[in-house]
Order: C-alpha cells, then structure tokens, then sequence
C-alpha cells in the first residue's frame, strides 16, 4: 500500500483531534465537540498521550484511521498553514476533512483491490474509479464541499463487490460455514473460515483464536475486541490498520505485510 494512504501525525495539524466531534462512552472518557482541540493536543499537533491512550479510555482514537486524510488536507489541500494560523479557513478545513477521510478510504480499498491478480480482468475499470477518486481529493476545498460523496461510494462499491467475488472466487460454490447474521460474541475457534464474506458483519468480542481467516472479505467488518490471537489473516481482503488496531492478537497472529502489529499486541 503507498505511503499517502496511511497515517501521519507529524504531516498532520492533529485534524482528527480538532475537526471530530466524540461523546463520553466506552470509547472515550469525556464529551467534546466538532471544532474544540481536545485536552490533549500539544501545540505541536500531536498527541500528548499517545503512548498511553488505552489505558486512560481512549480506545475510539486507537480504533481510528485517516487513511492519510490529515496529512493530505493539512499540507496539500491547505499548503502547511494550520488552523491555528488560519482563523478564517479553520472552520472550512474541519468541514473538509472527514470527507477526504472517506474519499482515502475508498482509495485504500481501490488500492488494495488493484494489487490483487484475481482483478486483472476488471483492472482497467478499478484503475478508472482510482484515477476518478483521487482526483477529487485534488479539488479545491470549496468544491469538495460540494462532493455527492454517497453517490461516488456507491460507484466505488460496485467495483469493490466484484473484486471480491472474484477474489473469493474458489471459495464461493462451498457450504457456507456460519449461518448466522451477525457473530457477536460468536465461538469461531479455530474454524476453517477461508473465503468468507463478512462484509459489514458485527465481530464484536467474536472468538477467532486460531481461525483461518484468508481470503476473507473484512470490509466494514466490526472487529472490536475481537480475539484474532493465533490467528490466519494473510491474504485478508479489505482489512484496515482500524480494525486489527480494535482487535486482540498477539505474535502468532499472521496479518498482511501492509499492516502493522499494534503495540498492545505484543505487550
């Protein structure tokens, strides 16, 4: 995956702790609303306890993904002046970054569905709906505010279904191995799941411990507190840092090479 299309703080004016809105709940210890800096942001834009965010109750900020929206909204779309410096234009920069979150996003899963070789025979369409996407993510801020988002996902959606289905392909004529509509709380331990489609499904606190789960289709998938320990995912379709950060595994867990272990697996 390219480097545009993942985080980065230090390019970043710290968008997602500004711009984003949270409420007090199990994800977060206290409210705070769109446009307020939360308490924590340093005048440097990052984040003062990052290194410690679970700890304190702050599991909706490790479970979040800009899909390298800060960084691109802060530098490009607003050439490196920050809201802190740029009064007049903060409120606009706060409007215009959860949508280029989801345009990033959308590329992510473009991106990903490109370097598979089960898509060549629809490579030159994804290779359109990329070029088409990240050229919106080039316009001036006053025209992504004008973005039929919801209509360019649903475009974005039609490609992604096709990849997977041709992605999965083997899989697809087997019987289905869980029935069920969602799998909170779900015990898959150690469950041959290769090829599944659990696009959107509910995974919360879900036993997969030594499951194999390659080649299955994760997008949108809810994977919190999920227990992926021991583990197959290489090969995963669709699968963000977001949802495995949201996840408990541990170093036998196997993840795709263009995903990192989160900390608190290792620990």
């Amino acid at each position: 995956m390219i480097e545009e299309l993942k985080s980065n703080c230090t390019q970043c004016f710290g968008l997602c702790c500004v711009a984003l809105p949270f409420a007090k709940s199990a994800d977060f210890p206290f409210d705070k609303k769109g446009g307020e800096p939360c308490k924590n942001l340093c005048s440097n834009h990052l984040c003062s306890i990052h290194d410690t965010l679970k700890d304190r109750g702050f599991n909706g900020c490790i479970t979040y993904e800009c899909f390298g929206a800060g960084q691109h909204v802060s530098q490009f779309l607003y050439e490196g002046r920050s809201w802190r410096e740029n009064n007049e234009c903060a409120e606009q920069m706060f409007s215009v970054f959860p949508i280029v979150q989801q345009l990033h996003e959308m590329l992510w899963y473009l991106k990903q569905a490109l370097n598979t070789s089960e898509a060549v025979p629809i490579r030159s369409n994804l290779l359109e709906i990329y070029n088409k996407t990240a050229q919106l993510t080039s316009k001036a801020p006053e025209e992504i505010l004008d973005l039929d988002v919801t209509a360019h996902r649903k475009l974005v959606n039609e490609h992604l279904v096709e990849t997977s289905k041709l992605y999965r392909a083997d899989f697809l004529h087997n019987t289905r191995k869980i029935k069920v509509a969602d799998y909170i709380g779900a015990n898959l331990d150690g469950k041959d799941l290769r090829g599944e489609d659990l696009r959107g499904k509910l995974m919360i606190a879900a036993n997969l411990k030594h499951s194999d789960l390659r080649k299955v289709d994760f997008i949108g998938a809810d994977l919190r507190d999920a227990n992926l320990r021991g583990a197959n995912l290489n090969e995963a379709l669709f699968l963000t840092q977001s949802q495995i950060n949201s996840a408990k595994g541990d170093a036998q867990t196997k993840i795709p090479e263009y995903l990192d272990k989160p900390i608190h697996w290792l620990s």
